[in-house]
């Protein structure tokens, strides 16, 4: 399963980490994603979704 909402698709970004000697190493930052179960077109699936997409009302959560 990829690392990506299934909403808004938020992915992982990708950076450096710099050390205080300024040694950079690559660096991954992934998103707080939830499986959670949805209604996706009136069937209820489970997928992943960021805690932002849930917090604000984006996804219509399935009983």
């Amino acid at each position: 399963m990829a690392r990506k909402c299934a909403i808004c698709g938020k992915g992982i970004s990708v950076g450096m980490k710099v050390s205080h000697s300024h040694i950079r190493t690559k660096k991954v930052w992934a998103p707080n994603l939830q499986r959670v179960k949805a209604n996706i077109n009136g069937t209820p699936r489970r997928i992943m979704v960021c805690t932002r997409c849930l917090r604000s009302g984006k996804v219509q959560r399935a009983i």
